[in-house]
């Protein structure tokens, strides 16, 4: 199977979770991650159809985004969505449209201070207790939303999370509705607050996380079997 038919069985299965959940399939955006994939895959991709690249790495994809923008006649919008440092931001903020990951303060200013233009961010929400995971705890984001907002040229499109490592569906879930729960108390609380996205569902849980609310999925292994 070639990367437009796994590119095909993945919108359809996007498809079915959307229904399942009482959703029309435009509901959900697509993000085909493209982390250690060749560009002319990536390109294939697009040519696909595929609107929504994702990377993990901001000098990967500053190496790769420009063969793959050449190698495709289509136009497609850039999502950082691994951990960014600060000292990247600069370079980040040329090569991406959207910054996924967002996880601290610290690093939203910095983007705040060197951007152009208005930067759409997800700020990333935290489930699992490891050093080498990164993101804001959920009782902070309430705090940490007010503060994040109120920075020039910043704009809070939603919330991001990925799963533990190890769990079962029905734990997978429960991580996923309480960033949904979160994302909805949040919400109800700032009547002037525009929709929150919600960024949450890769190649094993993407069917559970959109079953549980999410609007953007980011999904890499399932289209590039890598």
């Amino acid at each position: 199977m070639g990367v437009q038919d796994r590119l095909r069985t993945v919108r359809e299965r996007i498809d079915e979770a959307a229904a399942r959940s009482g959703r029309a399939p435009n509901a959900v955006q697509l993000v085909g991650v493209c982390k250690g994939v060749a560009p002319e895959l990536v390109a294939e991709a697009i040519e696909a159809g595929l609107e929504d690249v994702g990377e993990n790495r901001v000098q990967d994809a500053a190496a790769n985004k420009p063969l793959i923008s050449s190698a495709s006649t289509r136009e497609s919008r850039w999502h950082m969505v691994g951990h960014l440092q600060t000292n990247k931001a600069r370079l980040a903020l040329h090569v991406f449209d959207t910054i996924q990951s967002v996880d601290s303060v610290r690093i939203a200013q910095a983007l705040s201070r060197l951007a152009e233009r208005i930067v759409p961010v997800f700020l990333e929400v935290q489930f699992a207790h490891a050093p080498d995971r990164f993101g804001f705890q959920p009782d902070a984001i309430a705090d940490v939303l007010d503060e994040v907002r109120a920075l020039p040229k910043i704009d809070v499109a939603g919330l991001m999370t990925v799963a533990p490592l190890g769990l079962d569906e029905d734990a997978t879930r429960q991580v996923f509705r309480a960033l949904r729960e979160r994302r909805d108390e949040v919400v109800e609380a700032r009547p002037d607050l525009p929709r929150l996205d919600l960024s949450m569902g890769m190649t094993n849980d993407y069917s559970v996380a959109i079953e549980e609310g999410a609007t953007v999925v980011r999904i890499g292994r399932a289209i590039f079997a890598v």
